[in-house]
């Protein structure tokens, strides 16, 4: 698998405080790697690193294949945009101003795919209106819009639909996901809203006290957090004997609880378990999503 970021045993420390502890993470190529974990879990720390703001204390890491302690890493940086926290731009300017300046700054030669860019991102009429004046969501679309000057082979965004309205928030999922597919761009995407990133990540990465907890694709995440039957019944041991005679997957919780995988009529089960002499009490859908297994991971409080 060709992966644009990979580290291993990625260390950073500021004094006595170990931000990232031995962190092995991998971006596949082509990937929206959702970036999941608690306030304070080393997120943005990595983020500064990969972007070049800081170095590691210790520990190793690849971008686009380039080592980082490679003289010549800062070329692969061109092939990256990122919003980190907050947008950096110009308040003073405009958002076309804004995007000349980047272009400038990345040493383009000419302004052409400007105002592409700002009907790409939804802001095609802001004309002579100064950036300071724009609204919370504006000023992340004009930041999304800097961060995609020069063709991009990689982005990074940290809460890209930070004060974005709902309309906004689904333009803003829609252009990812096109980016990705049709300019086969790799994203880091962090975010507070798990539920909006479970609509376009295709792998994730579980961050806690600056280590990776679990990596996984969105297929994995999928399996695990599948439609399931939640029941209480009197004995488990009958319904584990009842599943196994129907072939049917299923997780025993405890002497009276257990979850199956698979849609079965209740006057089914209903008639197998009167033939055992057994009870079914309570018997619910259940589909866990993307919110609640960060919590069974990694907890609930300060979350990220």
């Amino acid at each position: 698998m060709e992966s644009v970021f990979k580290c291993e045993n990625l260390c950073k420390k500021y004094g006595k405080f170990t931000a990232l502890n031995n962190l092995n993470m991998e971006i596949p190529k082509g990937s929206i790697y959702g970036f999941v974990g608690k306030n304070g879990a080393g997120k943005t720390t990595l983020i500064r690193i990969l972007c070049g703001l800081q170095k590691p204390t210790s520990g190793s890491f690849t971008l686009m294949g380039k080592s980082f302690n490679d003289k010549e890493i800062y070329k692969e940086r061109k092939r990256l945009g990122a919003v980190v926290e907050t947008p950096a731009i110009y308040k003073d300017m405009t958002a076309k101003d804004n995007l000349i300046q980047q272009y400038l700054m990345l040493g383009l030669p000419d302004f052409k795919g400007i105002d592409e860019l700002l009907n790409l991102v939804g802001l095609p009429n802001t004309g002579s209106k100064k950036a300071r004046n724009f609204s919370l969501g504006m000023k992340q679309r004009l930041g999304l819009a800097m961060a995609l000057c020069g063709n991009p082979d990689f982005i990074i965004l940290d809460e890209p639909t930070n004060g974005l309205d709902p309309q906004g928030i689904i333009e803003i999922r829609e252009l990812i996901i096109r980016l990705n597919r049709e300019k086969n761009i790799t994203f880091l995407i962090s975010s507070h809203i798990l539920d909006e990133l479970s609509r376009i990540a295709t792998h994730y990465g579980f961050i806690d006290k600056g280590h990776i907890v679990r990596q996984m694709s969105a297929e994995e995440l999928h399996a695990e957090c599948r439609k399931s039957v939640r029941m209480t019944v009197d004995d488990t041991k009958i319904l584990a004997k009842i599943m196994e005679e129907r072939n049917i997957e299923y997780k025993i919780f405890d002497e009276r609880n257990a979850e199956i995988y698979a849609e079965v009529p209740f006057s089914d089960l209903a008639e197998s378990f009167a033939e055992e002499n057994s009870t079914i009490y309570t018997m619910g859908e259940h589909e866990e999503s993307l919110e609640a297994y960060y919590l069974s991971l990694l907890g609930g409080e300060n979350n990220a």
